[in-house]
């Protein structure tokens, strides 16, 4: 057995040459050993990518695969072998020392709710309590400096107040400035102005909903500026620490930065540096000169561009060159520090969460355009591309650091605990001073205690799956969760009025959860937390559920590896009995006679019914990696598993084919928005076909016949048949048990995905 410390964050260390074989020694495994308890993880020789070498391909085949192989990717980037003095050192920043270099990004402060009415006007906060715990506990959790969003747009700006904001008097800032200040460190406030309306105009550009340079005035370019410097000296008055002016994205700081965007001709146009720098020097030496320097000021910017949907014209990008002069200019001004960020033309969450680029196996570099990044070219080759998206502006970041004397700051999944040395040596080598992160924190807000305390392996880890961030269900809902953090955007409302804290144990009761996949074991790490006396009955030799199954075909990018040995060690931390290899029926929870049972045993598979033929197979989804799967691959089923084992074999150079029942607004359910957003244009691009609303009536020899919503038949080449159909809940154990409080949670009660088995584990536990 491993040690918690040794499982600790384990990435797969991988060999790109090796990945068929042992594959498909896992895949036999797997489906020997049943689709709910997958076989172990490969060993850390087994690969991610495919190359033509490592298979018997067809040469087509292997043109098929060469996409795979456009960005490689190294993964041996997770190493801890180094103290972390430079990641717990001081940096300074303006008038503020930060007694480490992990820093919260302005991202998040919509958790409260930032909605507005069918009208366009604010509405009050539902519970401030919610938006006042949010950032307290970063505070608690060690964070030294912590940027809030702009929240309150509606009136922070005199002349261009914008729609669909919170307006200041429903915001705490005092209350939350002050807790913050408790706690024992700085906050700063994010001050933006995106997609604002100019002139009773609603204005567009090239990169959408946005304003431009040229669309201004001169007396409205007064204005604003006016707006920017009356804001930062309302928020001193407040008691923030800091502000930062964001210029990048769609912001209307950005297109007075771009050739691009900036048409003007007067002093403020694209003539000059000196002139695109104009709209941010004026705005930065008048919040110097209203507020002091006792009020730090950071400037975000994009610190390097390209067209990402139309891969290659970049001409009017902004290089990295120019942005450096730009920067010079920033520090000239007054400003105390730069945050900067990468700069996608139009795709924007990829403008601060570029590892969208890495999130389907064996399309690394993907756009979501259906196109591809050869990270050698584009950005100007200057991406730190081979970390599967983590850290990915290090390389740039360097850059301005050598150019200005102000620290240097960037963001992208910028994670210490689950690459310590990346991270560490980028810090040691100052190729920047401080790293800008979100998710990780969102996750674990006592991220940086648990890090400095030698408790690595006790961080929730971020599993980059962007729920988080503008996630919506199939009938077009708001989704905004976190897949291992329940509390996220649902503390303090309906599902968990009480918040993010546990109540404490209802009593002594004896809590039997069976089932270890993430529903079971967080069900009993919640129980356990709250003072329960809890043991976990898993029938197999492992605990982990479908996590294995996940991690194996997807890759290491969502770090599930990772997840599955942070919750078992919550589970030894909080003192959770463990038994494996014991299955669970009524005469067994009779004879423990336990007061609480919570089944988590997992969803069940069901069957076409269909029988194979001697030239095309019929397979469960549990054997993905069989070695005699053909060319022409049907998969039944349209889920999240059905999709991560099609992108799978696409890797390999499968043609594909996904058929099911449901309408195609439901294909790829239960991935994130987003996922879905930068994974489907590429799985199209490279051959993918999708039959919604059909079935496969029959199996022909080499061929299968698919009934349509068409009102046709249709006959398509077909050797292998994956049944992937949606699960089937499995509770039937708890109609067998009387007299006992029980609950079901996860796949056997409601099917869905890793976010809501966790979600209805902590919920259960919480309310027993």
């Amino acid at each position: 057995m491993k040690s918690a410390e040794e499982k600790n964050h384990d990435c797969l260390d991988i060999s790109r040459r090796s990945f068929l074989k042992s594959m498909a020694a896992v895949g036999s495994v797997a489906a020997m050993s049943g689709f709910a308890g997958c076989a172990p993880a490969a060993n850390k020789s087994d690969t991610l990518s495919v190359t033509a070498e490592a298979s018997n391909q067809s040469d087509a085949a292997s043109v098929r695969t060469s996409f795979s192989r456009l960005n490689p990717q190294n993964y041996d980037y997770c190493s801890n072998t180094t103290k972390l003095e430079t990641l717990f050192s001081e940096v300074t920043i303006g008038n503020l020392t930060i007694p480490n270099r992990m820093v919260k990004s302005a991202a998040g402060s919509d958790t409260a709710g930032r909605g507005s009415d069918s009208t366009g006007e604010p509405q009050p906060l539902q519970n401030p309590e919610e938006l006042l715990s949010y950032y307290r506990n970063f505070a608690k959790g060690g964070i030294g400096l912590i940027w809030m969003e702009d929240l309150a747009q509606a009136d922070m700006f005199e002349h261009f107040p914008r729609k669909g904001y919170q307006i200041v008097e429903n915001i705490p800032f005092e209350e939350i400035v002050s807790q913050v200040h408790a706690e024992g460190s700085y906050i700063g406030y994010q001050i933006s102005c995106m997609g604002a309306v100019f002139s009773g105009t609603n204005l567009s550009s090239a990169f959408g909903a946005s304003s431009v340079a040229g669309d201004l005035s001169p007396q409205e370019l007064k204005d604003l500026i006016a707006d920017y410097i009356s804001a930062a000296k309302r928020l001193q008055g407040f008691g923030f620490d800091a502000v930062e002016i964001n210029a990048a994205g769609n912001n209307i700081g950005q297109s007075f930065l771009s050739r691009m965007r900036n048409k003007r001709e007067d002093e403020y146009g694209p003539q000059s540096i000196e002139n695109r720098a104009r709209f941010l020097t004026d705005i930065i030496s008048g919040i110097k000169r209203e507020c002091g320097k006792d009020l730090a000021v950071q400037v975000l910017l994009n610190g390097i561009e390209e067209n990402d949907e139309h891969i290659g014209n970049n001409f009017l990008m902004t290089t990295i060159e120019e942005n450096v002069e730009i920067a010079k200019l920033l520090e000239k001004a007054g400003a105390d520090s730069l945050h900067v960020r990468i700069g996608p033309m139009t795709m924007h969450p990829a403008q601060f969460l570029g590892d969208l680029y890495f999130i389907g196996r064996g399309i690394d570099g993907t756009t979501g355009y259906g196109n591809q990044f050869d990270f050698t070219r584009h950005f100007e080759g200057k991406l730190a591309a081979e970390n599967s998206g983590c850290g990915l502006m290090l390389d740039v970041a360097a850059e301005f650091k050598k150019a200005v004397s102000i620290p240097v700051g960037s963001v992208t999944y910028m994670d210490p605990a689950h690459a310590p040395d990346l991270f560490e040596n980028a810090l040691a080598d100052d190729k920047l001073d401080f790293l800008l992160m979100n998710r990780p924190f969102t996750v674990d807000p006592e991220y940086v205690n648990k890090l400095k305390e030698g408790r690595i392996d006790e961080i929730a880890p971020c599993t980059r799956c962007i729920h988080c961030y503008h996630d919506k269900t199939d009938d077009g809902k708001k989704y905004e969760h976190c897949r291992v953090n329940a509390c996220t955007q649902r503390a303090f409302r309906a599902d968990m009025p009480e918040g993010c804290d546990l109540l404490p144990a209802n009593g002594s009761k004896n809590v039997m959860v069976i089932g270890g996949g993430p529903a079971g074991m967080e069900a009993a790490r919640i129980a356990a937390k709250r003072g329960y006396s809890v043991t976990l009955y898993e029938k197999k030799s492992s605990l982990g559920g479908l996590l294995e199954f996940a991690s194996v075909v997807k890759g290491p990018h969502e770090n599930l590896d990772a997840l599955r040995a942070y919750l078992e060690r919550q589970l030894e931390v909080n003192g959770v009995s463990v038994v494996t290899g014991q299955e669970v029926d009524a005469e067994f929870v009779k004879s423990d006679s336990p007061d609480v049972v919570i089944l988590a045993t997992g969803g069940m598979r069901d069957t076409l019914n269909l029988a194979a033929t001697a030239n095309t197979s019929v397979l469960a989804i549990s054997d993905y990696a069989s070695e005699g799967i053909g060319e022409n691959v049907t998969i039944a089923g349209g889920n999240a598993q059905a999709v991560d084992i099609a992108l799978y074999l696409q890797e390999q150079g499968k043609y594909v084919t996904m058929v099911f029942p449901e309408e195609l607004g439901r294909f790829e359910r239960g991935h994130s928005d987003w996922v879905k957003t930068f994974i489907q244009p590429m799985m199209y691009a490279r051959g993918l076909r999708v039959l919604p609303e059909s079935s496969i009536e029959s199996i022909g020899d080499g061929t299968i016949t698919v009934k349509t919503s068409k009102g046709v038949d249709m006959t398509i080449e077909c050797d292998t048949v994956i049944e992937a159909m949606d699960m089937l809940p499995n509770k039937d154990l708890l109609d067998s048990i009387s007299g006992i409080e029980a609950y079901a949670v996860g796949d056997c009660d409601s099917p869905f995905n890793i976010a809501e088995a966790i979600f209805a584990g902590n919920k259960v536990a919480r309310n027993i």
